[in-house]
C-alpha cells in the first residue's frame, strides 16, 4: 500500500513538474515575442505562472464549495481532496471529477478563463506598466498556453497508457474472486 501512495505522488509530482516547466518556457516565450525584452520576458514568466498557480487553487476550492454546496465538514472536503490527489478512491465518485452538467462545466471554464486573462494582465501590467502589452500578454498567453497544455495532457495520458500496458495489475490471490 505505502509504494501504490509514493508511486502516485512521484507521478504526480513529475507531473506538475513537467507541467510548471512547460507553463515557464512558454510564457516566457510569448513574453518575449511581445515584448523583444528578456528581462521582462523572465520576470513575467516566472511571476505568472506563480500568480496562476495561487489563483487556480482559490478558483479550484470556491467551485468545489459551488459543487458541494457545503455537504461535507472542511476536515471531510481536505481529506478527500488528499485522497482524490494520490488516488485512494474512485475519481469518478468524488466531487473532483469534472462537473456533471455541460451548463456547470462551461460556466466553470469560462470563470477560469476570466481569471487567467485577469491575472495574466495583471502580472504583466504590474511588470510593464504598459496596457497595450498587459493585454498582449493576458490575450496570447492563456491560448498558447491552452494549446501546449493540450499537448502536455496528451504526451501524459500516452506516458500512463504504456506504464499500465508494461505493469498489469497483478491477479488477486487465490481465494479471492474480484
Amino acid at each position: 500500500m505505502v509504494r501504490i501512495i509514493a508511486q502516485a505522488a512521484r507521478q504526480l509530482w513529475l507531473k506538475i513538474v513537467s507541467y510548471g516547466t512547460m507553463h515557464l518556457v512558454v510564457a516566457v516565450l510569448v513574453a518575449w515575442a511581445i515584448t523583444r525584452d528578456w528581462r521582462l520576458a523572465l520576470a513575467v514568466g516566472m511571476i505568472e505562472p506563480m500568480a496562476q498557480t495561487v489563483a487556480f487553487v482559490v478558483h479550484d476550492r470556491v467551485w468545489h464549495r459551488i459543487e458541494r454546496r457545503g455537504t461535507l465538514s472542511d476536515l471531510q472536503e481536505a481529506a478527500e481532496a488528499v485522497e482524490g490527489r494520490v488516488g485512494l478512491h474512485d475519481h469518478h465518485a468524488c466531487n473532483h471529477a469534472l462537473p456533471t452538467s455541460f451548463r456547470t462545466l462551461a460556466a466553470k471554464s469560462v470563470s477560469y478563463g476570466v481569471m487567467h486573462f485577469a491575472v495574466a494582465v495583471t502580472v504583466a501590467f504590474a511588470l510593464t506598466r504598459d496596457w497595450r502589452i498587459a493585454l498582449a500578454v493576458g490575450t496570447i498567453e492563456p491560448l498558447v498556453q491552452t494549446l501546449f497544455f493540450t499537448l502536455h495532457d496528451q504526451i501524459w495520458r500516452r506516458i500512463e497508457r504504456r506504464r499500465a500496458l508494461a505493469n498489469p495489475d497483478p491477479a488477486p490471490p487465490a481465494g479471492n474472486k474480484a
